[in-house]
C-alpha cells in the first residue's frame, strides 16, 4: 500500500486520467473529490463488501434454512 500526505488542495493522480484531490478536512473526515472517465467505477469498498455479503447469504441451501427454520420454532 503506498501512503501519501496530502494539504487540502492537493491532489494525486492515478494512470493518465483519474485525479483524487483533498478538498476538505473536518476533524477526523477528509472529503475528497475524483475526477475520472464515465467507464471508470468508482465505489465505496463498504457498498462492494455489502454486496459480496448479500451473493453469500444468497447461495445459502435450502437445508440449511430448514434447520435454522426448525431451531427457531423451538423458542
Amino acid at each position: 500500500m503506498l501512503i501519501l500526505t496530502r494539504k487540502i488542495g492537493q491532489s494525486l493522480i492515478i494512470g493518465d486520467n483519474i485525479e483524487i484531490k483533498v478538498v476538505s478536512i473536518d476533524g477526523e473526515n477528509i472529503k475528497i473529490g475524483i475526477s475520472a472517465p464515465k467507464n471508470v467505477s468508482v465505489v465505496r469498498k463498504e457498498l462492494l463488501e455489502v454486496k459480496d455479503e448479500n451473493k453469500k447469504a444468497a447461495l445459502i441451501d435450502k437445508s440449511s434454512l430448514e434447520k435454522l427454520e426448525k431451531l427457531i420454532k423451538k423458542d
